[in-house]
C-alpha cells in the first residue's frame, strides 16, 4: 500500500522580493538628482535620466501609484497624457522604497536616502530607547525630531547654496515633527485650497534663477482608505488632482521642470477571513510577541526576547505562502530597506518583517481598530503599492 502524501509548500524566499531600485530610480533618488542639476554640494544625480533644470517642481499627489494611473485614463486625462515621459521621457516608473508608506517615503524624498539611513522605516516602529511603538506619521509618542533623523534634508542644501527653496503645503503641516525632519529648508507656505498651492508653487518656482519647490495633494489617499478605488469619491478626488497638475503644468517660468509623483500605490482588501487575517484573534501569531508593529501589508514584529526564533518560524508556517516573512537580518541583508541600515535604526525594525504578496493583511482588530476597517491598504513591494510616476513636463 502506497503512504499518504501530503503538500507542504514552501515558504516565498526572502530573495524573490522585488526590492526598490535604490540608488539608481527610488523616490530617494529624486531631489539628489534635482540638486545636483543646480551644482548643489553633497548630492548626486543618481537617476540617470532626469536631465537638469534650473528650476525644479516637485508635486506629490499621495496614494496615486503607477498601475492606478495607468488604469484610469478617463479620469486622469491630462497625467494619462504625459504617462510617456515619466523618468525622463522612458514612460518607466520609479519605485517608493519599503515600507511604500507615507511617513517612510516623504523622509526618503525629502532627505534623499533610503529607509535604513534616515530611520523612519515604517508606520509604527519601535523605539529601542524606551520599547514602546512609534507612530512616526503622527509622532507618538513625541520623541527629538532631529535625534530621531539626524541628517540634514535635501531642501536644506539647497539653501544653503543659494538656491530658493520654497514647500507648498497644507498650514496643518507647517509645525509638524516629520516636516521638520523631512521636509524643512527655505520657506513653507501654507495654503488651504489646491488651486492656491499650485499656483502659489507656480509663483515661488520663478522667484529665483535656481529654483527648488515642493507641493503636496493628500485627499487621493484619503478617499483610497475610506472608500478604496473603485469608489466614485476616489475616481472624484483623482479627477480634481489631474486638473491641478494641469493648472500647474500651465504656469511653469521658463527653464522649469514639473515632476509628478507620489509616495505609495493602493490596493483594494476584501472585507473576509480569508483575506483579513486577525492578529488579535490569533493565538499562534500572537505567541511570544512582544510588539505588533508596521500596517496591515508591512509588518514589523517584534518578539518577547529569546522567542525570536520561534516567532519567525511560526510566522512562516501561519504566512509564508502568501507574505515573504524575513528576520531582521535577513530583510537587512535583501536589502529591504536600502544598501545599508545605520547603527541607531538596526533596533526599530522588527525581529520578524512580513511583507505581503498577496491581497492579505494582518490586522488588529482591538490595537488598531480605524487601521483595521480601511478599504484601500499599502506598505509592501508589489507593483500596486511600489511603483510610483515620475511624469515630467518642462518649459
Amino acid at each position: 500500500m502506497a503512504l499518504p502524501t501530503w503538500d507542504h509548500p514552501e515558504p516565498l524566499a526572502v530573495d524573490s522580493a522585488p526590492v526598490p531600485e535604490y540608488g539608481a530610480g527610488s523616490l530617494a533618488d529624486l531631489l539628489p538628482t534635482l540638486a545636483a542639476g543646480m551644482e548643489v554640494p553633497s548630492t548626486t544625480a543618481a537617476i540617470q535620466e532626469l536631465a537638469p533644470a534650473d528650476r525644479a517642481c516637485v508635486f506629490l499627489i499621495d496614494g496615486l501609484g503607477w498601475e492606478q494611473l495607468r488604469t484610469h485614463p478617463d479620469e486622469a486625462p491630462f497625467m494619462t497624457s504625459l504617462l510617456a515621459s515619466s523618468r525622463g521621457g522612458t514612460g518607466r516608473p520609479i519605485t517608493a522604497g519599503y515600507p511604500a508608506t507615507t511617513a517612510t517615503s516623504l523622509a526618503s524624498v525629502g532627505t534623499g536616502l533610503p529607509p535604513g539611513a534616515h530611520g523612519l522605516p515604517g508606520y509604527t516602529v519601535r523605539d529601542p530607547e524606551t520599547r514602546e511603538l512609534m507612530n512616526q506619521l503622527r509622532w507618538q509618542p513625541w520623541t527629538a525630531p532631529h535625534v530621531w533623523q539626524p541628517y540634514p534634508t535635501v531642501f536644506q542644501l539647497a539653501h544653503e547654496a543659494g538656491v530658493h527653496t520654497a514647500q507648498v503645503s497644507s498650514p496643518a503641516f507647517e509645525h509638524t515633527p516629520l516636516t521638520k525632519v523631512a521636509l524643512s529648508g527655505g520657506t513653507f507656505h501654507g495654503r488651504l485650497s489646491g488651486e492656491d498651492r499650485m499656483d502659489l508653487a507656480a509663483a515661488q518656482l520663478g522667484a529665483g534663477d535656481r529654483a527648488l519647490v515642493y507641493t503636496y495633494y493628500s485627499e487621493v489617499d484619503g478617499a483610497g482608505h475610506r472608500y478604496g478605488l473603485d469608489s466614485d469619491t476616489w475616481r472624484g478626488q483623482l479627477m480634481h488632482v489631474d486638473r491641478l497638475v494641469q493648472r500647474l503644468a500651465e504656469q511653469l517660468p521658463p527653464r522649469s521642470a514639473l515632476y509628478v509623483t507620489a509616495d505609495h500605490g493602493m490596493i483594494d482588501v476584501p472585507f473576509d477571513e480569508q483575506h483579513r487575517i486577525d492578529f488579535d484573534e490569533d493565538w499562534e501569531l500572537r505567541a511570544g510577541v512582544a510588539l505588533l508593529g508596521g500596517e496591515g501589508r508591512a509588518r514589523h514584529v517584534y518578539a518577547v526576547p529569546g522567542a525570536e526564533s520561534d516567532v519567525l518560524t511560526c510566522w512562516r508556517e501561519v504566512l509564508g505562502e502568501q507574505f515573504w516573512i524575513a528576520s531582521r537580518d535577513e530583510a537587512i541583508a535583501a536589502g529591504w530597506f536600502g544598501p545599508t541600515v545605520d547603527e541607531r535604526v538596526y533596533g526599530r525594525i522588527g525581529d520578524v518583517v512580513a511583507a505581503a504578496r498577496d491581497d492579505v493583511l494582518i490586522i488588529a482588530s482591538e490595537r488598531e481598530p480605524k487601521e483595521s476597517a480601511m478599504v484601500g491598504n499599502h506598505g509592501s513591494m508589489t507593483p500596486a503599492e511600489q511603483l510610483v510616476p515620475l511624469l515630467e513636463v518642462r518649459s
